[in-house]
C-alpha cells in the first residue's frame, strides 16, 4: 500500500511517498481504509521531534520516529476486524485516531473510533477527533464552561478555535474570537458574540476580563493573560510555540500550573487529545453536537496524499484556516 514515511526527524521534507505492507489486524484491532486524515500541529512535533526535550519520554523516539508511518487523525471505512471485536463491522463508516493515518490502510482499537455522521463528508469527518476532542476538553472538561459565562478563544480560526468558539457557544457562553483580519467574519460565522483582530488589538490590555480564556497560542505573557481574567476566572492553556526549541511550550505550561498554586484564578493546562487514555466518550459528545447542528468541522484545504509534505508546511506556517486535511484515493 502507498504510505507517507519519516526514517528521520526534520523538515516536511523529510516526509515521502512509499510502499509498505499493509497492516493486518490482530486481536481487538480494528483496519480502516482511509479515505482522509488530518494534519495537527501534534503530527509536526512529531515529524521534527520538537520539543526536544520530549523525546526522552519514548512517545516519540529518541533519535528517529518512533512511528516509521505517519499521521493520527483518520476517517475512512472498516476494511477488517481481528478477534474479540464486536462495536464496529466490515464496510461500517467510522472517524477517529488510527496510528499510521497517511496511508491507504491503518489499524487502530474499536475504542478509539466512532461512527461517522451521515451528513458529514469523509474530509470533514478526518478534521474532526484531535482538535475537536482538545477543543471538547478545553472549554467543557478543563475550563467549565457554563451559560452566561464570558468565554475568550485565543487562536479562534485555527483546528481548535474553529471547535471551541462553536463548543462555548453552544453551552451558552458569551464568545470572544481572538483571530487575524481575515478569519474575523470566520470566526464570528461559528458563534463568536464578539471578535478581536490580534493586528489591531491587544485583549490582555485589561479593559475586559473573561470567565474563562482557551489560549491556544502562547503569545502572551502569563501576567497578562491574567490581566485579562475575572478575579476568579479560568486560564486554560493548550501548547503553543514553534517548531525546533529544546522546552517549546513546556516551561511556560509548568510555570503557569506553578503559579496556580498561589493564587485564586483557577490555572490549568491541556495537552492535545492524542490516543491514550479513554477518548471515546468525548468523541461521541463531539460527534452528538455534529449531529445536532451545533457543531461543523471548518477545512481550509485538502492535499491528495503525495502532498502530504506541502500540507504540513501549510499547518506549520500556523495560518490555517480550521484544518487541513489529506485525502486518499480509493
Amino acid at each position: 500500500m502507498k504510505a507517507i514515511v519519516q526514517d528521520r526527524f526534520g523538515p516536511p521534507d523529510v516526509l515521502k511517498v512509499s510502499d509498505v505492507d499493509r497492516p493486518e489486524p490482530e486481536a481487538g484491532q480494528v483496519l480502516v481504509r482511509v479515505r482522509a486524515a488530518a494534519l495537527n500541529p501534534y503530527d509536526w512535533h512529531m515529524l521534527r521531534g520538537d520539543p526536544y526535550v520530549a523525546r526522552l519520554t519514548g512517545g516519540m523516539g529518541l533519535t528517529r520516529p518512533k512511528s516509521r508511518v505517519a499521521g493520527i487523525d483518520a476517517a475512512g471505512h472498516v476494511e477488517a476486524v481481528g478477534p474479540g471485536v464486536r462495536g464496529v463491522r466490515t464496510g461500517d463508516e467510522v472517524l477517529g485516531f488510527c496510528p499510521g493515518a497517511f496511508a491507504e490502510y491503518a489499524c487502530t482499537t474499536e475504542d478509539l473510533l466512532v461512527p461517522k455522521p451521515a451528513d458529514l463528508a469523509f474530509e470533514q469527518a478526518a478534521a474532526v477527533p484531535m482538535g475537536a476532542v482538545t477543543a471538547l476538553r478545553g472549554i467543557r472538561t478543563v475550563g467549565r464552561v457554563r451559560a452566561g459565562q464570558r468565554v475568550l478563544v485565543n487562536g479562534a480560526g485555527g483546528g481548535v478555535g474553529t471547535f471551541a468558539v462553536q463548543i462555548a457557544a453552544s453551552l451558552g457562553a458569551e464568545v470572544t474570537g481572538v483571530c487575524s483580519t481575515r478569519n474575523t467574519g470566520l470566526v464570528r460565522s461559528l458563534g463568536a458574540g464578539h471578535v478581536i483582530d490580534y493586528t489591531r488589538e491587544d485583549f490582555t490590555d485589561g479593559r475586559a476580563r473573561y470567565d474563562v480564556i482557551l489560549d491556544n497560542v502562547g503569545n502572551h505573557p502569563l501576567s497578562r493573560l491574567r490581566r485579562a481574567l475575572t478575579p476568579t476566572g479560568t486560564l486554560v492553556g493548550n501548547g503553543g510555540g514553534s517548531p525546533g526549541q529544546v522546552f517549546g511550550a513546556m516551561g511556560a505550561m509548568l510555570k503557569l500550573l506553578a503559579v496556580g498554586t498561589v493564587v485564586r484564578q483557577r490555572l490549568r493546562v491541556i495537552l492535545p487529545a492524542a490516543p491514550a487514555g479513554p477518548v471515546r466518550e468525548d468523541l461521541l459528545a463531539v460527534t452528538a453536537l455534529i449531529g445536532s447542528g451545533r457543531l461543523t468541522p471548518v477545512v481550509d484545504r485538502t492535499y491528495p496524499l503525495a502532498e502530504a509534505a506541502e500540507g504540513m508546511r501549510h499547518v506549520e506556517g500556523g495560518h490555517a484556516r480550521g484544518k487541513v486535511v489529506l485525502t486518499v484515493e480509493r
